[in-house]
């Protein structure tokens, strides 16, 4: 009988392929790609209209050996690497590697590794389609060119070892802002008022609103002085009482994006370790009583499309173990204006039948609760909407009016099956028991003085969702973008908060005045875009390299002849290094600056630099200098920690607030005192 080869990209997948082909099929892997640019040189003649120059992976040349006996053996070979562009370069590049013959190669491609789902590949076969390994080759040059044209400029006028990207700079640039609006954010005073209220039957409380015409803020301690004062004497009287029902409409089913934002909230998984997990789940696992098969769909795409047979299915499911009144009608658009991979599904149960109980005793714990999470995302976005009843209550005192209202879960629909903390009732007051027109007493009238809060730092979650949002990025590479920046040391993590180190700043700043094109986000977007336009063919990949190049060639020698060196390195000191007797110097470590003797490597002294910023501290009077987390974060503290344990995140200054004496931090252009009660704010005459 005739042989058959498939290859496929990782050897997870090759024994649960194999179960599912017969005797004449024999499945092996490419481990990943095969050739790539060369690590050592450009590997782009962009003289020759940027033709790549591609080599064959150091280590790969064993594994291409085995590959070429295997593909003398076959008469048919099937590529199966992933559905996505770079699984379709990567077939391409196996071509060329291992010189297969065109006519007897085939490109195949599924969505999830099942029994049904490989056959039905089989059978429609096709060929390489190059739109989409040109808009990985445009990926691949673009990135790799704009790297290696920056990193330079970085290496010279700041340290050797850094690197720049064209969508890591971007995220980069994205996070330097939020940070900076952080450090800026000046708190606002405002108050709320609620009131506590009874009738006979039960005591409620209800929020302030406004007048009968219109809601009011209570922006301070005056306007609610004059509210209370008003409502002295006040009699409280039910006005009208509205009942509705709201619809909590059924969440969507899982996209790369959504899947590494749920699981951060909901499971507390990094991005890269989702990702992780997912491939295992795509890839098979070995089921008992069943046999290796893959769990859920392919991983990387920005679809929410479903095939009719999932839904048909689930449908049926949903139908037999909740009723038929809880099956929804799931359309399946598209939520975002720009183009889709809709060659994919959105990520889903490769089989809805197993359901997470029934496979947990095959799964390790991380498995088990990543796909729980899929699998019940996936059949609540199948199933209706939730239904609750609610109630609002208006009452009147005087010229004002107060609000309150309850809901209470009616139908829970998806809820049955789908929660998140946001869905949880509310501690619900007894407002059914009013009616119009009742009279309430009053019990007492509850003021509360607030402050706003700065922007929240972002998470891995919401870095990719802004990213998303953006438009930065596609599926494939959310997790490398965060990764990549960990790895330089540009940005750390505190819990789930990202923060951006010191060379972190240092980079994005030199970035900003030297390639603003390169950081702008709407840039980055719109390259993106053009990536979207190679796949469809409508845009040649070259082009966009012949549009880029000629103005970051011109900014890069700019760059290096008018960027002025940032001198953060070996800047000695008269702190004496107590095994040697040398003056010690300030190095540059992945945390941020340290000290250390020039006599390495006879002397390895080293020790924490503590830059004094000439301000006392408030406590003990003793110097405030600059401090990092272990994470490499910048804060103030006091030099006789731990005796003192003084500390602020932004900078204290000399100057004593006018208004109370307490002490004050610089944010952006102003002067803030840190004395809540206070609230005192002035320009910064130095920055002003």
């Amino acid at each position: 009988m005739a042989k058959n080869l498939v290859i496929v990209e990782s050897p997870t997948k090759v024994n649960t392929i194999k179960k599912f082909l017969g005797k004449n099929y024999e499945v092996v892997a490419s481990n990943g790609h095969v050739r790539d640019l060369p690590k050592s040189a450009l590997g782009v003649d962009v003289d020759n209209d940027f033709e790549p120059k591609y080599i064959t992976i150091r280590g790969k040349g064993e594994l291409l050996a085995s590959l070429r006996k295997e593909v003398k053996k076959a008469d048919k070979i099937y590529l199966a690497t992933d559905p996505d562009r770079e699984g379709e370069a990567i077939s391409w590049h196996l071509i060329s590697a291992l010189n297969l013959d065109e006519k007897n190669t085939r490109r195949i491609s599924f969505n999830e590794i099942t029994k049904k789902a490989v056959k039905d590949a089989l059978k429609s076969p096709r060929e390489i389609d190059m739109d989409l390994v040109d808009a990985q080759q445009a990926r691949r040059v673009l990135d790799r060119v704009v790297g290696y044209e920056i990193s330079p400029v970085l290496w010279d006028k700041v340290k050797r070892g850094l690197s720049a990207g064209r969508v890591q700079s971007a995220a980069l640039n994205i996070i330097c802002q939020r940070e900076k609006e952080i450090s800026e954010f000046i708190p606002r005073e405002y108050y709320t008022l609620d009131v506590s209220l009874k009738n006979k039957k039960n005591t409620i409380e209800a929020a302030f609103y406004g007048n009968k015409d219109k809601k009011l803020d209570i922006d301070g301690k005056k306007e609610l002085d004059v509210i209370c004062k008003e409502l002295d004497g006040a009699s409280y009287e039910v006005e009208s009482i509205n009942e509705s029902k709201r619809e909590k409409k059924t969440p969507l089913p899982f996209t790369t994006s959504t899947m590494q934002q749920e699981a951060s909230k909901q499971l507390n998984f990094s991005i890269s370790r989702t990702m992780n997990i997912a491939q295992q789940l795509y890839e098979g696992i070995n089921i008992k009583k069943i046999g290796t098969v893959g769990l859920i769909t392919y991983l990387r795409t920005d679809s929410i499309r479903i095939s009719d047979e999932a839904k048909a299915s689930c449908k049926e499911y949903i139908e037999s173990e909740y009723g038929k009144e809880y099956a929804g009608d799931y359309t399946g658009g598209n939520k975002n204006k720009g183009k889709i991979q809709d060659a994919h599904e959105a990520i889903r149960p490769a089989d809805v039948t197993l359901t997470p109980s029934m496979v947990k005793s095959s799964l390790n714990a991380a498995q088990f609760k990543l796909y729980q999470l899929i699998w019940k995302r996936f059949v609540a976005s199948q199933m209706t909407n939730a239904v609750y009843n609610v109630v609002k209550v208006r009452i009147s005192a005087k010229d004002y009016i107060f609000t309150t209202s309850t809901s209470k879960l009616a139908f829970d629909g998806f809820m049955s099956v789908y929660k998140d903390a946001d869905d949880e009732d509310k501690k619900n007051q007894k407002l059914d028991l009013l009616k119009v027109g009742d009279k309430l007493e009053l019990v007492e009238l509850l003021e509360k003085q607030h402050f706003t809060q700065p922007p929240a730092h972002f998470t891995e979650a919401s870095i990719v969702k802004t990213l998303e949002e953006l438009g930065i990025g596609r599926p494939s590479t959310y997790s490398p973008i965060i990764s990549t920046l960990l790895k330089r040391r540009y940005i750390g993590k505190e819990g789930k908060n990202i923060f951006v180190t010191e060379m972190g700043d240092i980079v994005n700043d030199l970035m900003t005045k030297a390639f603003p094109e390169i950081v702008d986000e709407k840039f980055t977007a719109r390259l993106e875009e053009e990536l979207d336009e190679v796949e469809d063919g409508d845009m040649s990949w070259k082009q966009i390299l012949r549009d880029i190049y000629p103005r970051l060639n011109t900014e890069v020698k700019e760059a290096l002849d008018k960027i002025e060196k940032v001198t953060i390195l070996d800047e000695e000191t008269d702190v004496i290094c107590e095994e040697c007797g040398r003056n010690m110097v300030i190095k540059y470590g992945k945390f941020g600056k340290f000290l250390a003797c020039p006599g390495f490597p006879d002397c390895r002294n080293t020790k924490p630099y503590l830059e004094k910023i000439g301000v006392d501290c408030p406590k003990c009077g003793k110097d405030i200098i600059i401090c990092k987390t272990k994470k490499g974060r910048t804060y103030y503290g006091c030099e006789g920690y731990p005796d003192c344990d003084f500390m602020n995140w932004n900078r204290p200054v000399s100057k004593k607030c006018p208004k109370c004496n307490g002490y004050m931090v610089v944010k952006g252009k102003k002067l803030v005192c840190q004395n809540d009660e206070c609230g005192y704010v002035c320009d910064d005459e130095e920055k002003n």
